[in-house]
């Protein structure tokens, strides 16, 4: 069996940054113990797979996987395969070609804009399939701020706390200080299992941030590490970028109307990533939001297996 794949740098428009991730076209026929073994050896944060859609009216389904596990949901594969999708479908269409597509990914439908071009990045932004939601659980402040290897003092700012957020997966979110204390993190795998709990029966990813950033425009900056997923660190995550849009809604009182947000992450790994997120607020709730981002093609080729 020979398949097609691409190599896309996501959350960027520059090639060798953002967060690196395999596209596997034509996928139905590959089992699950395939697609885990091939994202392991792709070794990247996630590896997704194109397989025929369920529902003709769809653009495909797809399937995630990190080098450890299958995800129900992420960021960065959704924005990737759909710019993918869309440049493989349509690559006669004039510059600056405009889709909507649906994509079926394990937690459900997810709506996509997909704005092509010519200048080797297009664009694509998603709707989140679910609005983030918050679990209370009690956390271990001191063994928390031991993995990160920061002080206990620098956990929170303003009306931010530690706690746990899903809009698909979950992550604890742990705001931080300061931008200072964000790029001294230095994560300790082995403190981080004794004090993180566990979320739906796993350990809990580690997702850390701070107001403003390095970019004059980004209003948070970001920091991803989740050994339960087989990542160290992830330049870009989108999905985690998707829960903090409760965490900000919440800590922040955003005031009903448009909010757009730009996060960056993956500075500290030299892969400087930008996300863009945009969370509408009526009646004081959130009532969508979406994440978007340009995506650059780097790589392509074949699978013989």
């Amino acid at each position: 069996m020979v398949l097609r794949y691409m190599i896309y740098d996501v959350f960027t428009d520059t090639r060798l940054a953002g967060n690196p991730l395999a596209v596997v076209f034509g996928a139905d026929a590959l089992s699950d113990e395939t697609m885990q073994a091939l994202a392991g050896e792709m070794n990247l944060s996630e590896t997704v797979f194109i397989r025929t859609a369920q529902n003709p009216a769809h653009a495909a389904r797809l399937r995630i996987f990190t080098p450890a596990r299958e995800l129900p949901f992420a960021g960065h594969p959704t924005v990737g395969a759909a710019i993918a999708i869309s440049e493989l479908n349509h690559a006669d269409q004039h510059p600056d070609f405009d889709i909507v597509c649906v994509l079926e990914e394990n937690v459900g439908p997810v709506r996509c804009a997909v704005k092509l071009s010519d200048t080797g990045a297009s664009f694509a932004e998603f709707d989140l399939p679910r609005n983030p939601v918050r679990t209370d659980l009690n956390l271990d402040r001191q063994g928390l701020a031991d993995a990160l290897g920061v002080k206990l003092s620098d956990l929170g700012f303003e009306n931010h706390v530690p706690a746990i957020w899903s809009a698909g997966v979950p992550f604890l979110m742990l705001p931080l200080h300061n931008l200072a204390a964000v790029e001294g993190v230095e994560f300790d795998v082995t403190l981080w299992e004794k004090a993180a709990p566990l979320v739906e029966g796993r350990l809990a990813s580690a997702y850390v941030y701070c107001r403003g950033g390095v970019h004059h425009a980004a209003k948070f900056h970001a920091r991803m590490f989740s050994p339960d997923m087989g990542i160290a660190e992830d330049p870009a995550t989108g999905g985690a970028a998707a829960a903090l849009a409760g965490a900000i809604h919440q800590f922040d009182a955003l005031p009903d109307g448009l909010t757009p947000i730009l996060i960056e992450q993956g500075v500290e790994m030299g892969r400087p990533s930008f996300i863009h997120l945009h969370i509408d607020v009526k009646d004081g709730a959130i009532s969508k939001a979406r994440i978007g981002g340009q995506a650059v093609k780097l790589a392509s080729g074949e699978l013989h297996l």
